[in-house]
């Protein structure tokens, strides 16, 4: 068993876990980095079928955005490489596939471009928005694709919110989509909701994005297509087999965007399967969290919490190995007093990141809401993070919607432009490579840990502001105050 240079990648997983357990603990955190490196001498020949999304909606009638975005999309049309599969969905408030007409994907060679690009340029404005619906029309475009080697990979632009369908047919429309193609989202100007692009790129594994200046749309479309060609193995999966004692908590991918992948979860024979989405040659780090109880788990001995095979999928769909399988020991300790480690720099790290992409997130909610106070509050904490973790991207992000108030502490501006505003609620979600930028040595602080009184998770982190699991927001109060630093 090992890796497959078959696929073109080699996979390796490294797991970052305490084996010991504190006597009153009751989950274990692993923190899996996984990396994916091109085989010497492998050539990418996989398969690729490309689903190309266009918001017809009236309101890209304005500001000449239709005709910036049929510039994009003959763009990336030019960008798909010869003799792969294409398809192009018109959006409103329903789904026209404007190409090819012969229901199903086309193969692309010269007349092809020409011909999509034509049925492009044809069309005009009209209806809503139903991003559900389009998305449906993709995966059925996809369906007609057999080989199960070719990598599917759609990509769509949205300038307004989902009016046209209910939050819940749009979930119901991405649980249907989810696990067979990648998604990329991209919001236009700035009159749409980012946590909208953020559920669909969550759900289908893709990258979300604001681009609000309308006339760049261009060369972001043709750096996704050049990504996309960058794929080599369609899907990937984490098997857990994981203990009778224990249960799954949660799986969460942390780098280099945070996505809740818990669940997607798939039962398959014996393990726990969770869809990775497609792979090009990267680095990618997920957190997995078991809970036991206590009183269970027998002191002083030493347990396999879980088994951790990598899978990828093979053309008749089997999902074999691609790397070496990995275990989580854990030993319970029996002294209940006992001075035990505290969490690893991997998973403090892991939680801060996620401590400010919730302070970013609800910062920008509550300032589009026009809740200041609770957006000033939100951006100081989440500036103090950005500044410990050494995030810069995020930092400049944040100081550009900063003033400095009455008070010398900084303050959301109320003028703040909505674009700016949903550009910070998309990247709230993109914590970069793993191992990259890591805590300056100067700025490392003692983790607290603090107990949710709503619903009982322990979180820890530099700086503690809300529940990890619910989001609940941790006051002053007695029954939420910090426990004993382990």
């Amino acid at each position: 068993m090992g890796d497959e240079p078959a696929l073109g990648l080699r996979f390796t997983v490294e797991v970052d876990a305490a084996s010991d357990l504190a006597f009153d603990d009751d989950r274990v955190d692993a923190l899996l980095t996984v990396r994916a490196r091109a085989t010497p001498g492998a050539v990418n020949d996989a398969p690729t079928a490309e689903v190309l999304i266009m918001d017809k909606s009236l309101s890209m009638a304005g500001h000449g955005k239709l005709n910036e975005a049929k510039r994009a999309m003959c763009a990336a049309v030019d960008a798909v490489a010869d003799g792969s599969l294409l398809g192009i969905v018109a959006g409103h408030h329903t789904a026209e596939v404007i190409y090819p007409d012969s229901g199903g994907l086309a193969r692309v060679d010269a007349a092809a471009r020409a011909a999509a690009k034509y049925r492009v340029l044809d069309q005009f404005p009209e209806g809503g928005t139903a991003i559900g619906t389009w998305l449906a029309c993709a995966d059925r475009l996809f369906a007609t694709v057999t080989a199960r080697e070719t990598v599917r990979h759609a990509v769509l632009y949205t300038d307004g919110k989902d009016e046209h369908e209910t939050p819940e047919e749009l979930g119901r429309a991405l649980a249907a989509c989810a696990d067979g193609f990648v998604c990329d989202a991209r919001g236009l100007g700035d009159d749409w909701h980012y946590a909208e692009l953020l559920r669909i790129t969550e759900a289908l594994h893709g990258s979300a994005e604001a681009v609000v200046t309308v006339s760049d749309l261009t060369r972001d479309f043709t750096d996704l297509m050049a990504r996309a060609r960058r794929i080599v193995v369609p899907r990937v999966y984490l098997g857990l087999r994981v203990n009778s004692r224990f249960r799954l908590g949660f799986v969460r991918q942390t780098r280099p965007v945070e996505a809740d992948l818990t669940a997607q979860q798939q039962p398959h024979d014996d393990e726990i399967h969770i869809p990775l989405g497609s792979w090009p040659p990267e680095d990618r780090q997920y957190h997995v969290s078991l809970r036991f109880d206590p009183d269970a788990l027998p002191v002083d001995e030493e347990q396999r919490a879980a088994r951790i095979t990598l899978r990828a999928e093979r053309p008749d769909a089997t999902r074999v190995p691609c790397a070496r399988p990995e275990a989580v020991l854990v030993r319970r300790r029996a002294t209940p007093d006992l001075p035990m480690r505290g969490p690893s720099a991997g998973l403090t790290r892991v939680e801060n990141l996620r401590e400010l992409g919730m302070a970013m997130r609800a910062c920008a909610d509550a300032q589009q809401n026009e809740r200041f106070e609770e957006a000033d509050r939100e951006l100081r904490t989440a500036l103090e993070l950005a500044a410990v973790l050494g995030d810069a991207e995020r930092l400049d992000l944040l100081r550009a919607i900063a003033v400095t108030g009455p008070d010398g502490r900084a303050r959301v501006r109320r003028d703040a432009p909505r674009g700016q505003v949903q550009r910070l609620g998309l990247r709230s979600t993109r914590t970069g490579a793993p191992d990259a930028d890591p805590i300056p040595a100067p700025e490392r602080q003692r983790p607290s840990r603090r107990r949710c009184p709503v619903c009982g998770t322990v979180t820890t982190a530099v700086r503690l502001q809300h529940c990890e699991e619910c989001g609940h927001a941790f006051g002053d109060g007695v029954d939420d105050a910090p426990m004993d630093a382990v």
